[in-house]
């Protein structure tokens, strides 16, 4: 199993992770539209964090609860076998996290680029999440 800390979980869980992260992307599109480039950064890393943990539960039945977040990319893509989508899917996560820190705690601001980048990549986990639910008929 993965390094990091982690819970075992309800596959029916899944679909409440799920819940979560589609209302944090939605609320990253509109933070988007409306030009609160923090927020919709914010919004879309915790989007792709809930959408992460919804597809590791449908997937094995496991989730991260590590403090560094991540540990949940590294479960990811421990749970989503040897295809690329998982792993692609892991990568965009990690790429997310690394912006994190300084939206959360620095005074620099996230640019347009920036925001829109990070809803996009994690528009594809949510996306990619409801999926693999599907999938698992969940």
């Amino acid at each position: 199993m993965a390094k990091g800390k982690t819970t075992q979980a309800r596959r029916g869980e899944a679909k409440l992770y799920l819940d979560k992260a589609v209302q944090f992307i939605e609320q990253a599109r509109a933070g988007l539209d409306a030009g609160r480039n923090d927020a919709a950064l914010q919004d879309a890393i915790h989007a792709a964090i809930s959408a992460t943990d919804a597809a590791t539960i449908a997937l094995a039945g496991v989730r991260s609860t590590d403090p560094d977040h991540r540990r949940a990319a590294d479960l990811l893509e421990e749970v989503a076998g040897s295809g690329p989508e998982g792993r692609e899917r892991a990568r965009q996560l990690r790429a997310l996290l690394t912006r994190k820190n300084t939206v959360e705690y620095e005074s620099r601001r996230a640019s347009v680029k920036d925001a829109r980048d990070g809803v996009e990549r994690s528009g594809r986990i949510v996306d990619w999440a409801m999926d693999v639910l599907a999938k698992a008929r969940i």
